[in-house]
């Protein structure tokens, strides 16, 4: 992850795009289209809004908001069948003792979210999901990481609204802040997970992810902690038109991250790293052959981006992969598409060295 002498700047916010007829033909197929109670346009027309502060009384980008006593008892179970549809397929009978503590919403982003927040009423254990409205870009962001990446995902849709499961972890700036320097952690696992995230960004074309887009999972191991690195904002899948848009180490906001790499490994092992992570993504992609080749045609039908972004963003990985085929993509999704083929084609000249396929990693 070398550094870059011209990081990434913010950019305009990005359009909310339909779910097209293909893709939802998709999200039937594979159970994520199901009947829901509430929608994302009720949770819409609540009554007031107060400003959310953190365990340590500083402001967040978050409203609690309140709805009219007469709206609240029958919203607040339409949320809790939710919950018990997202997380034991709709079992009303193992859910009774939880409630629905608080409905939170964000303004800020591309996704303007609503936060449920339900707690166990026995032991007061507490869990979130998101209602969203549903934004094609960002399904293809889910569903791509649920598919191609180490971690599954759980999300229903439903009409125009998106139900998203809770991503729990420490987010990448406080991370950096509060963890990063921790001698529990040793550094070349760390460091081996920033490329290796690095690398599943760039080819399945996940874009935005500074620090605060992702979040730190460390897990206590007999001899020394784990680390893994999960997205957790996929609003920027596959439409901006800059090439190091889909690369994290180009952020400012990682910079500290591009820096801890740097000091920890040499150049050999990050691109061990990033080889690894190459062939752990064909494996994924082959072991759900059948349902990414159903996302990938829907994918590949949908104009989720400008043409002259497409147009940017295919020149860009023409000269970077040294393959005229980017050239001929129509769409973003065909770019994914390709970027696959070309991970194909690199992983395999490297593991049947007399096969020459003119690609570079």
């Amino acid at each position: 992850m070398p550094e870059d002498p011209s990081p990434v700047v913010p950019t305009a916010k990005k359009p909310s795009l339909p779910v097209s007829d293909k893709l939802r033909a998709y999200l039937h197929r594979y159970g994520r289209e199901r009947e829901l109670p509430v929608n994302y346009g009720r949770l819409r027309d609540f009554h007031e809004a107060m400003p959310l502060n953190d365990a340590a009384g500083q402001p967040t980008l978050w409203d609690t908001v309140i709805y009219r006593a007469d709206e609240m008892g029958p919203l607040y179970e339409g949320l809790k069948r939710i919950y018990a549809r997202l997380k034991v397929d709709g079992n009303m009978t193992v859910m009774q003792h939880l409630y629905v503590d608080r409905v939170d919403f964000c303004s800020f982003g591309n996704s303007t979210p609503f936060r449920i927040r339900v707690v166990n009423a026995y032991n007061d254990n507490q869990d979130y999901f998101y209602v969203k409205k549903a934004d094609a870009s960002r399904i293809y962001g889910l569903e791509l990481e649920h598919l191609l990446s180490p971690s599954r995902l759980n999300y229903l849709t439903h009409g125009d609204t998106l139900i998203e499961e809770h991503i729990a972890g420490i987010p990448g700036d406080v991370f950096i802040e509060r963890w990063m320097n921790n001698r529990e952690l040793k550094p070349i696992r760390l460091a081996k997970e920033l490329v290796k995230f690095n690398e599943r960004c760039f080819v399945r074309l996940l874009g935005d992810m500074r620090s605060y887009n992702f979040v730190f999972v460390v897990t206590p191991d007999f001899e020394e902690a784990q680390v893994r690195i999960r997205a957790m904002d996929f609003d920027q899948q596959s439409y901006n038109g800059r090439k190091n848009f889909y690369l994290p180490q180009f952020f400012k906001e990682n910079a500290p991250l591009v820096a801890y790499c740097i000091r920890h490994l040499r150049v050999e092992t990050a691109l061990q790293y990033q080889r690894e992570e190459q062939t752990l993504m064909l494996q994924r992609a082959d072991l759900a052959a059948v349902r990414l080749g159903y996302l990938l045609d829907a994918m590949v039908r949908d104009p989720l981006a400008p043409m002259e972004k497409v147009h940017a963003l295919r020149a860009s990985l023409a000269e970077h992969y040294q393959r005229a085929s980017y050239l001929k993509c129509a769409t973003m999704g065909a770019l994914v598409r390709e970027n696959l083929a070309t991970l194909r084609r690199v992983v395999t000249a490297h593991t049947q060295p007399a096969a020459s396929t003119g690609a570079r990693p």
